[in-house]
C-alpha cells in the first residue's frame, strides 16, 4: 500500500481467500465468497485477523502525524475536569459516575449535593480492581435510602454483566452476586423492593434454554439480600417475545413496580405493573405494544404517566391514577395532562410532586418546560439556542412533596454543566459545581444551522461546526458525521478533540437524517424496514449540499459513522464511492442478510426486517453494502475499526466487508481493518484504548485529506 503522506510502501493486509457459498432467499441465489470469515476462532481467520491488523499498524504508525496526535490527546486528557454523569438522587445524598483521567474507566461517587464535589465519597473504583481498566461500571441503582446500591460489573468491553451490591459508607462488597444480568442484546436493569431486596433481569442459565438461546427470554426475578441466588423467585417474563429487552421501575414509595418490555430494537413497547403491597392483583399489563406508548414513569403519588404517540407522532403525555384496589384502570381511561405541540417531539418525561417536566425536540437541540399537573400549563426554562438537555433528575430527599430537579446541559461549543432548579426557589435554573471546562479554547468556533434537501424533498438539518469567517470556497477539509436509526436523535454535544480537526482547517458536521427522533416517530418510520434507503438518501443529499454551497469537494470531504451508523458508511461508499475521500466506519453492520443470525441482530428485526418476509428481504437487498461492492470500482480511503467483545454487532461484518472491498477496490487507497482485543462496541472501552482509536481515525482523515 502506498502511504500517501510518506511516500512509501507499507505492507499488503493479506489478501483473503474465495470460498464462494450460495445461499437462496425466496428464490432469490446469493454467492457468498467470505462466509468463512464469520466464523472467529477458526485459526485461518486468526491468521487474517493478524495480517490485517499488522498491515493497518505498519500503515497508520508510518504516518507523520500519528505519534503528535496520540501524544495531543493523551496530554488535553489528563487536562479535563471531571465529568459526571447517571445522576441519582437519594436521601443519602447525590450518586454520580465520576470520570476523572487519566483513571480508564469511571467510578461510583456520592456526594452531599451538586455544589459539594470537593466531598464526594468513592463508592466503587473500577480501576482498583487489579484489570488494569478493563472492569467497567455498566450501571447502577442505589436503593431507597440510598445505603446501598446494586452494580453491574462487565469486562473487556462485553457488556457481560454480573451484579455486585456494595455499601456506600465504606464501599464493602456484600456477598452476593448475581450473574447474567446484562448482556448487549437487551441491555439490563434492577429496582429496589424496599432497602433488603431487588428486582432484576436475568438471561438463561446454562441448560435452561438451546444454546443459540442463551441471550434472549429475557425475564424478571426477585432476590432478597442474604439468600442463595439459586433460590431467587421468578416474577414475570416467560411470556414475553424471545426478543423482550425489559426495563424497570419502582414507584417512589416502594410499593409499585413497572416493567417496561420493548419488542426488540424498533420501538414498541408494553408495560406491566406489580403491586407489592395488596398481594392479590399480581402483575398488570397496562399498555401493549399495539397502544404505541414509549415510556411509562411514575409519580410521586403513585400514578403512571405515559408518553404516548397514539395519534400523537410528536408525543403526548397521559396520567393512569391506581383504583382503590390498587389496580390500574383501562388505558382508554387514561387522563390527558400535556398534549402534542406541533413545534417540538417529546423525548423525555420526569415527575415530580406538582410538576411535570418535559424535555422536547426541536429538530436536534433541547427544550425543557414544566407543566403543572392540575392544569397541564406549561413554561420553557431558559437554556442557551442550539444546546441539549441530556438528563433530567428528581431530586429525592425523602420528602414527597420535593419538586426540585437537576438537568445536565451541553452545547456544540460549549462543555457540560449541571443545573439546579427549584420552583420554590427560583424562575430560572442555577448552574451547579458540576460543571466541566475544556482544555481548548472553543470561543473561535460557530455552530450554523443549515437544510439539505433530499431525493424525494425532503428538508434534512445540518449542524455545521467551522471556525468564524471559514470562506466558502469548496476547499475546506470536512468531515460529516450521521447516524440514522432506532429513533436515536444526534443532539448538541462537546467534544474538544474537534480542535484538532478545526486547527487543520476542517469543518465538522451533523447531519439529522431519517431514522433518528428528532422530529418524532414519524421521522423514525421514515427511514426503517422498507424506507431504510431514505436514510443513505437524506445522508447523500448532506454530503451533496456542502459541496454544493462550497463547503468542500469530494477530494476533501470525509464521512464517518458507528454500528448503524457503520452501515450508513456501507451504505454510502458503495452508493456513490465517487462522493468523498475517505470514510472511518466504526463497529459497523454491512451484511444484511445475514446479520439477524447473530444474537443482537434478531433484536434488529423490528428495525432493519427479516429475510424470512419477501418484501423486507428485497429491501435489505436492495441496499445491503456488503452485496453492492462491485468489482473494479474505485473506492475512497476506507478504515474499518471493531472489537473482538462485540456483543451488538458481531465483528464478522468488519471482516467480510473489508475482505470484499480489498478484492473489488479498483484505487490505490487504502482499505484497512483494525480489530482491538480487548474491546467491544465501545460501552466501556478503556481510555488508553480510546484515545488509541481517535488518533488512528484522526491520523487516517488528516492524511487522506492533506492536512497538515
Amino acid at each position: 500500500m502506498l502511504n500517501a503522506a510518506t511516500g512509501t510502501v507499507t505492507g499488503k493486509p493479506p489478501a483473503a481467500e474465495k470460498k464462494p457459498v450460495t445461499d437462496e432467499y425466496h428464490g432469490a441465489k446469493v454467492v457468498d465468497d467470505y462466509q468463512w470469515l464469520e466464523k472467529a476462532d477458526d485459526p485461518a481467520v486468526k491468521t487474517w485477523v493478524a495480517g490485517e491488523n499488522k498491515a493497518t499498524r505498519d500503515y497508520l504508525d508510518a504516518l507523520p502525524d500519528r505519534k503528535a496526535i496520540a501524544q495531543r490527546l493523551t496530554e488535553w486528557y489528563g487536562k479535563v475536569t471531571p465529568r459526571y454523569s447517571d445522576l441519582v438522587s437519594r436521601p443519602a445524598g447525590l450518586f454520580a459516575l465520576k470520570f476523572q483521567p487519566p483513571k480508564q474507566q469511571p467510578m461510583l461517587v456520592v456526594m452531599p449535593s451538586a455544589d459539594e464535589p470537593d466531598k464526594a465519597k468513592v463508592v466503587l473504583d473500577p480501576n482498583e480492581m487489579g484489570t488494569g481498566g478493563k472492569t467497567a461500571i455498566d450501571w447502577y441503582v442505589p436503593s431507597p435510602d440510598g445505603k446501598l446500591v446494586a452494580v453491574s460489573l462487565s469486562e473487556n468491553g462485553s457488556e457481560d454483566g454480573t451484579l455486585h451490591f456494595y455499601r456506600t459508607d465504606t464501599g464493602e462488597k456484600l456477598a452476593d452476586a448475581i450473574p447474567r444480568v446484562q448482556y448487549p442484546t437487551a441491555g439490563g436493569s434492577a429496582a429496589w423492593a424496599g432497602n433488603d431486596a431487588v428486582y432484576y433481569t436475568r438471561f438463561p442459565n446454562p441448560g435452561e434454554r438451546t444454546e443459540a438461546d442463551t441471550h434472549f427470554y429475557q425475564q424478571v426475578y426477585f432476590h432478597k439480600l442474604g439468600a442463595p441466588v439459586e433460590q431467587d423467585r421468578y416474577a414475570i417474563g416467560k411470556e414475553f417475545p424471545r426478543i423482550a429487552e425489559v426495563a424497570l421501575e419502582s414507584s417512589f414509595d416502594n410499593r409499585y413496580l413497572i416493567a417496561a418490555v420493548a419488542n426488540g430494537d424498533g420501538g414498541e413497547f408494553a408495560h406491566y405493573v406489580l403491586d407489592s403491597k395488596s398481594g392479590k392483583t399480581g402483575w398488570q399489563q397496562i399498555t401493549r405494544f399495539e397502544d404505541k406508548v414509549k415510556a411509562a414513569h411514575f409519580g410521586r403519588l403513585a400514578g403512571v404517566y405515559l408518553l404516548s404517540v397514539k395519534d400523537a407522532p410528536h408525543g403526548k403525555v397521559l396520567l393512569l391514577n391506581p383504583q382503590e384496589d390498587g389496580r390500574f384502570p383501562a388505558l382508554k381511561d387514561a387522563v390527558l395532562k400535556v398534549p402534542e405541540t406541533a413545534d417540538a417531539v417529546i423525548e423525555t418525561i420526569t415527575p415530580t410532586f406538582k410538576k411535570l417536566f418535559v424535555t422536547d425536540l426541536v429538530g436536534g437541540p433541547s427544550r425543557i418546560r414544566q407543566c403543572n399537573l392540575d392544569d397541564a400549563n406549561g413554561t420553557e426554562l431558559p437554556l442557551p439556542p442550539v444546546s441539549a438537555v441530556q438528563q433530567v433528575v428528581p431530586l429525592e430527599n425523602g420528602e414527597i412533596s420535593n419538586d426540585g430537579v437537576l438537568f445536565q446541559q451541553i452545547s456544540y461549543t460549549t462543555p457540560y454543566a449541571w443545573y439546579a432548579y427549584d420552583p420554590k426557589q427560583s424562575d430560572k435554573p442555577v448552574k451547579t459545581a458540576l460543571a466541566g471546562t475544556s482544555p481548548v479554547d472553543f470561543s473561535d468556533i460557530e455552530a450554523v444551522r443549515e437544510f439539505a434537501v433530499s431525493k424525494d424533498g425532503t428538508k434534512v438539518p445540518l449542524n455545521i461546526l467551522k471556525k468564524k469567517g471559514t470562506k466558502l470556497d469548496g476547499n475546506n477539509p470536512t468531515l460529516l458525521y450521521g447516524y440514522g436509526g432506532y429513533s436515536i436523535s444526534m443532539t448538541p454535544n462537546f467534544v474538544f478533540s474537534r480542535r484538532l480537526w478545526f486547527d487543520r482547517g476542517g469543518v465538522y458536521v451533523v447531519a439529522n437524517i431519517r431514522g433518528g427522533g428528532e422530529f418524532g416517530e414519524e421521522w423514525h418510520q421514515g427511514g426503517n424496514l422498507l424506507k431504510k434507503q431514505n436514510v443513505f438518501d437524506d445522508f447523500t443529499a448532506a454530503a451533496e449540499h456542502l459541496i454544493k454551497t462550497g463547503y468542500t469537494k469530494p477530494e476533501k470531504l470525509a464521512v464517518e459513522g458507528g454500528s448503524n451508523g457503520g452501515l450508513l458508511m456501507g451504505a454510502f461508499l458503495t452508493q456513490h464511492p465517487d462522493l468523498a475521500r475517505a470514510v472511518v466506519t466504526h463497529v459497523g453492520i454491512y451484511d444484511m442478510l445475514r446479520v439477524e443470525l447473530d444474537p443482537n441482530g434478531a433484536f434488529n428485526v423490528t428495525e432493519f426486517g427479516t429475510v424470512k418476509d419477501p418484501a423486507q428481504f428485497k429491501a435489505l437487498h436492495d441496499y445491503s453494502p456488503y452485496h453492492h461492492v462491485v468489482d473494479g470500482a474505485k473506492y475512497p480511503a476506507v478504515l474499518f475499526m471493531t472489537g473482538d467483545n462485540d456483543g451488538r454487532v458481531n465483528p464478522l461484518h468488519s471482516r467480510k466487508m473489508t475482505a470484499r472491498l480489498q478484492a473489488a477496490n479498483g484505487s490505490d487507497r487504502p482499505i484497512l481493518l483494525r480489530t482491538t482485543a480487548n474491546a467491544g462496541h465501545g460501552m466501556g472501552t478503556a481510555l488508553g484504548e480510546r484515545i488509541e482509536q481517535e488518533a488512528d481515525a484522526d491520523a487516517f482523515l488528516f492524511d487522506q485529506l492533506g492536512m497538515k
